[in-house]
């Protein structure tokens, strides 16, 4: 089974994933990671912010790469391209077919591609023609709201070739407004033969025990639930495996995790540390003196910036 030893899965997250944040997850737990979702056109193009979404940490023994666009033969081009460079350390080519934004749905990729599901099947044979290594599909329960395709679309992603699937429960028109449903992970696992990944509001190892028991699901992956919250993936493991949740972190680990956060993305992504700033106040939610500090999150720009606003929350909190 394609996810045999990887139960625990860190989703793509644009904006978010990058390779500090894979990192990080990875040391708490998380048994396979997702890149932030790739532009199959722009990698046609050389692009090298785009490239640049594809680098690994030296944590990553294998990841998958998410790739997302409308036209078969780029995409199937660009993921034989990203086999090559990569080799061993790919585990899979994931296609993205669940992103709701405007900017991604409106020009026919992602959660789109639920509404041509020809097209969809299509991208997905010409992938399977193009590379040796599994390629799978993410999707949503449907894209409209309250229209639920998901079924009729796990089985023709599954005719076309697809090795495995991973559905959140919430339809496109829904963004993450709602609750997902689960249901929706349960009835796929129960129409399809390959395997099925469970998303949509794992917020602790307690979430992740109920998905399973009432989908089936072959692995959880988790996404908004890990965001200031890397711990996520040792209690989702304690739980599945020994069925005890993993202690919380103290204040002091939190604040030292979010310094390392900082510290790395400082090392390795220069001047882009600026993108900590989301991280930090995902970091600080719930504690004391957070609404204060907010507005000095958003001004931060260097590691010594964000070192001493941690510390300060640190002083507050014990």
């Amino acid at each position: 089974m394609l996810f045999d030893g990887r139960k625990v899965i860190l989703a793509p997250m644009a904006g978010v994933t990058d390779e500090v944040c894979r990192e990080l997850c990875i040391q708490q737990g998380a048994q396979l990671t997702y890149t932030e979702m790739v532009s199959a056109k722009a990698l046609s193009y050389k692009n090298e912010k785009t490239q640049d979404l594809m680098r690994l940490s030296p944590a990553e023994e294998q990841v998958s790469v998410q790739i997302f666009g409308h036209e078969p033969e780029t995409m199937a081009a660009q993921a034989a391209t990203i086999e090559d460079v990569m080799g061993e350390r790919l585990f899979a080519i994931d296609v993205n077919m669940g992103c709701p934004a405007r900017k991604i749905a409106g020009k026919g990729d992602g959660s789109a591609l639920m509404r041509n599901p020809e097209l969809a099947a299509d991208i997905v044979r010409k992938l399977k023609s193009a590379v040796k290594h599994p390629v799978t599909v993410k999707f949503r329960r449907g894209y409209e709201l309250d229209n639920e395709t998901a079924i009729d679309f796990a089985r023709r992603m599954e005719d076309a070739g697809a090795d495995a699937v991973a559905v959140h429960g919430r339809f496109a028109q829904q963004f993450y407004r709602g609750q997902a449903d689960w249901g929706i992970i349960a009835r796929v696992k129960e129409a399809i033969a390959i395997p099925v990944v469970g998303n949509g509001d794992i917020c602790s190892g307690a979430d992740a025990v109920r998905m399973v028991e009432e989908t089936g699901c072959d692995a959880v992956m988790i996404g908004r639930g890990a965001q200031g919250n890397p711990w996520i993936f040792a209690d989702v493991r304690s739980q599945l495996e020994h069925g005890v949740p993993a202690p919380a972190p103290s204040i002091e680990e939190r604040m030292a995790l979010a310094k390392r956060h900082a510290w790395l993305l400082s090392e390795r992504s220069g001047r882009n540390i600026v993108r900590m700033r989301k991280h930090a106040m995902w970091y600080v939610a719930g504690l004391r003196g957070a609404p204060m500090i907010r507005g000095k999150i958003n001004q931060a720009s260097t590691y010594e910036e964000f070192a001493s606003l941690f510390d300060e929350l640190l002083e507050l909190n014990r």
